[in-house]
């Protein structure tokens, strides 16, 4: 159906999904595992909320941060898997307009709220390790709730301003996202206004975002390193690097990918290389969180 007018929000448009273009034996595979690592997901970061919530052990900042970290992997994940397996199993599928701009938004939500609380969690493994007499009095409890609920408010917040500009965007057929959820770079190749302010306004607004975090966790850590090298003893330096490697993965990874997603050129050869990178940090990054927490983790 087309979208007789982009800023009506209450009209109903088909934005056929076609990020998997396959066989059906591919498209089989690729539902059955991606619907085992949904599942992985969901239980595994339920799992850490769980023990984090009923262990007194674990009522620390750096617990009460991962826990954090499961809800938006829960929230991002559901955001996405869904309609992704809907469309392997329909070889394609549609979305209304409001479900596209929603899925958007919630995406956003997810993404921002990783980028802050990774940072949050880098300034508490610095405080930690940098100043460990301070640090029961720093990051008191009401302290990491405050830096919680910021966090939160600011992630819920920032994304509705994109949102609301890409739904007054006038859009015209074909109404067809190559893509497997509705991204933003997708969602503007089928505009058929000027989106000049749009992409001027997600700059604007996106920049600081991701390179604020980034200075942010880079300062950090390389406090942090300076202070573990200071360490006379090896043992001593394993010990103190071991509390903060496996956060430093998950940094590694999530930056990684969505930089990579993002910087590539937009290129017909380079659209199937995005997809991937997408789907590992919308998909298969919510999955092994919990993974690389609780692996690492002998708490846990």
């Amino acid at each position: 159906m087309d979208i007789s007018d982009g800023r009506n929000l209450t009209a109903v448009a088909d934005f056929f999904l076609l990020g998997f273009q396959a066989g059906k034996c591919l498209r089989v595979f690729l539902f059955c595992l991606l619907l085992v690592v949904y599942c992985g997901t969901i239980c595994g970061n339920l799992l850490i909320i769980t023990l984090v919530s009923t262990s007194k052990t674990l009522h620390t900042p750096m617990y009460f941060f991962i826990s954090q970290l499961s809800i938006s992997d829960i929230s991002l994940t559901t955001d996405i898997v869904p309609n992704m397996l809907y469309i392997l199993l329909n070889n394609g599928g549609a979305i209304t307009f409001i479900g596209c701009i929603t899925q958007f938004y919630f995406f956003g939500v997810s993404e921002v709220f990783e980028c802050f609380l990774l940072t949050v969690m880098s300034y508490d493994r610095y405080v930690a390790i940098c100043n460990p007499l301070r640090y029961n009095s720093v990051m008191t409890r009401t302290c990491y709730v405050k830096l919680s609920v910021i966090t939160w408010c600011f992630s819920f917040s920032t994304p509705l301003m994109d949102s609301v500009t890409a739904a007054m965007v006038t859009f015209c057929g074909p109404l067809i996202i190559d893509h497997f959820f509705c991204d933003i770079n997708p969602l503007l190749d089928i505009a058929c206004s000027d989106t000049f302010i749009v992409h001027l306004e997600i700059t604007i607004i996106g920049l600081p975002i991701l390179i604020i975090p980034t200075i942010i966790i880079i300062v950090s850590y390389v406090k942090i390193i300076v202070a573990i090298l200071r360490i006379p003893s090896s043992t001593g330096r394993h010990k103190t690097f071991s509390t903060c490697s496996s956060h430093l993965i998950v940094v590694s990874i999530f930056y990684w990918s969505l930089l990579g997603a993002y910087i590539f050129p937009t290129q017909e050869k380079s659209l199937n290389i995005r997809k991937l990178l997408s789907l590992l940090y919308t998909v298969f990054t919510p999955f092994i969180n919990p993974i690389i927490y609780s692996l690492r983790n002998n708490t846990i």
